[in-house]
Order: structure tokens, then sequence, then C-alpha cells
């Protein structure tokens, strides 16, 4: 019981206190963006079993590999302003990458 409340309030309270970083004009935004990013779960359902506890989803769904955190990674670092992207670029890769930290702590740590 204690797992799945940490794993849906890593999921679902930690985005309210991550968006403070966009600052208040942006915060409800943010928070929103960071809890779209959670439709990354989307690839479980090309998986069969969709769900098992015994597998960890970082590595194996597609939009959970390495290649795809990489990419999360760069979105977090990379010079938005120069290179004429939004605000929210960052928001969806800062989002993604602690969706992957969850999932992962969620199978490695709960053992």
């Amino acid at each position: 019981m204690l797992r799945g409340i940490v794993h849906y309030g890593l999921h679902f309270l930690a985005p309210y206190f991550l968006a403070f970083l966009w600052g208040r004009s942006r915060q409800f935004k943010a928070y929103l963006i960071l809890l779209a990013t959670m439709l990354v779960d989307l690839d479980h359902l090309l998986a069969q079993p969709i769900f098992d506890p015994n597998r960890c989803s970082v590595g194996f769904h597609l939009l959970h590999s390495y290649p795809m955190i990489v990419l999360y990674a760069l979105l977090c670092i990379l010079p938005l302003h120069r290179l004429g992207l939004p605000w929210w670029v960052r928001v969806v890769g800062v989002g993604l990458l602690f969706h992957m930290a969850t999932d992962w702590q969620d199978f490695y740590l709960w053992q």
C-alpha cells in the first residue's frame, strides 16, 4: 500500500511542487504540462501483459527506453531562447525525466 501511495504521490503531488520552478505566472500551466507527461504511459498498452509488477518499465517500453530518456534529458538542457523554442519544452523534458525516475524507483526500491 505504501508503495502505491509513494508512486502515485510522485506522479500527481510532486509535479505540483516542481511547477513552482517556473514562477507564479506559469505555475498552473506548468503543473498541467507535468501531468500531461504521464501520457507517456500509453506505451504500456503495446505490451503483453499491459502491467507486470515484476517488470521495470524503464528500458522495456518504447517511450521508456534509454534512447528516449536521452532525448528527454536534451529537452532539459537545450538553449530554448536561442533555438526559438517555447518555455514549456523544458517543462516537458523535466516531467518526462521525473516520470522515468518515478517508474525506476517503483521497481528497484520496492522489491
